[in-house]
């Protein structure tokens, strides 16, 4: 038995078994307040865990690239919607004039080739609209503009999921001319019309072509075929004056030599590939 001091100065006396029982209850006590303390810090983990997880899954390649067919499925729904080929046929809305007039049209010239919308038909609209100058000026702008973004959001939400894919010999073939010889596969490419626009920008993304060959290219290879697709749109109203006898000219005798080019090439793109 022990003693203990009660109010009066007399002594009590304490069993063993109410002292163990209070220390039964402080160390419940203890434990609760170290659990109670330690559950928050339980959770952040779990939390920051999932988190984790899902950021994992979310910029997962097949995630990006999910997300990029999403996109342009939206563009392409949005031209078939709006239709922008109107512009031909109504004109370009009277109180938007001049170069504020140039630049949207830029804009949109580029988004609309994002969206698969053909370059020749803007071309011709641009010429239609602007003139042969500013209609060339403002067509290649939209060109760089609209080959940028379609080779960043490929670059970004594209290359690293399909880049596995190349195990075809021709796939491979055309990766590595593009990865080797950037600048001088997409001057071909854009000199000589048969790959269409947003095909080539969507393959130089998947490649390891880099930014500024690509798009140096791109501006100086388009620089013809834009040039006389936008006199040929500019002079529409007079179909047999002579400028837009050579507009067209300098348009069917790019594209017939781009195909002599490919027919002969066919062979030695696919005998490249290890």
């Amino acid at each position: 038995m022990l003693d203990a001091t009660n109010r009066s100065g007399g002594t009590a006396t304490a069993s063993p078994q109410a002292i163990a029982d209070k220390l039964g209850v402080t160390t419940d006590l203890v434990v609760a307040t170290e659990l109670a303390g330690a559950a928050p810090a339980v959770l952040d983990t779990a939390r920051t865990g999932t988190a984790a997880r899902c950021l994992r899954v979310l910029l997962s390649p097949w995630s990006r690239l999910s997300l990029l067919l999403v996109l342009l499925a939206g563009a392409a729904s949005s031209v078939l919607l709006f239709e922008p080929q109107r512009l031909l046929a109504d004109g370009w809305p009277p109180q938007l004039g001049g170069a504020a007039a140039a630049l949207a049209f830029g804009v949109a010239y580029g988004l609309c080739t994002v969206a698969f919308v053909p370059r020749p038909l803007l071309n011709l609209a641009a010429g239609a609209l602007f003139g042969s100058q500013l209609g060339l000026a403002t067509a290649l702008a939209g060109t760089v503009l609209g080959a940028g973004v379609a080779f960043g959001l490929g670059r970004i939400l594209g290359q690293d999921a399909l880049r596995p894919l190349l195990r075809a010999r021709w796939l491979k073939a055309a990766d590595g001319q593009l990865s080797r010889h950037g600048f001088r596969s997409m001057m071909v490419a854009r000199l000589f019309p048969g790959v269409p626009f947003w095909a080539a920008n969507y393959c130089a993304a998947v490649s390891r072509m880099g930014w500024l060959p690509f798009l140096l290219a791109t501006a100086l290879g388009s620089i013809p075929n834009t040039a006389a697709y936008a006199v040929a749109g500019a002079r529409a109203s007079s179909p047999t004056s002579p400028a837009f006898l050579i507009a067209m000219g300098f348009i069917a005798v790019p594209a017939l030599v781009g195909a002599v080019v490919a027919w002969r090439k066919r062979h030695h793109l696919r005998g490249t590939a290890p």
